[in-house]
């Protein structure tokens, strides 16, 4: 599995079409992370001002878009097309801390 944050409004935006967030037109892929810790993580440094914020929780076997992982260790898978819903098998809500720091993740809805 891989994880990918998204603001619940993005995720949500058209649910019958799979998703393709900005990322995929200007940079060719879909930034996504190897672990739970590594998506709270991009979640504290890149969307620490998103009220309802996301992580899909994405089964690599059921993509039809090539999936390659940068950084030391593969830590962060980037999905080289658009992300088919089937192929996410949860959608997760990120909890945050008295801080405001996202610390865990819990099922959505």
């Amino acid at each position: 599995m891989i994880f990918h944050v998204v603001p619940a409004a993005d995720w949500t935006a058209a649910p019958e079409r799979p998703y393709a967030p900005a990322s995929l037109a200007a940079e060719g892929f879909v930034h996504c992370s190897a672990d739970e810790a590594s998506a709270l993580a991009v979640a504290d440094a890149y969307y620490r001002e998103v009220p309802e914020l996301l992580v899909l929780v994405i089964d690599e076997a059921g993509l039809g878009a090539e999936v390659r992982r940068e950084g030391t260790g593969g830590r962060f898978p980037h999905v080289h097309g658009p992300v088919e819903r089937s192929a996410v098998r949860a959608v997760m809500t990120v909890r945050r801390d008295a801080e405001g720091r996202p610390h865990r993740l819990i099922p959505w809805n």
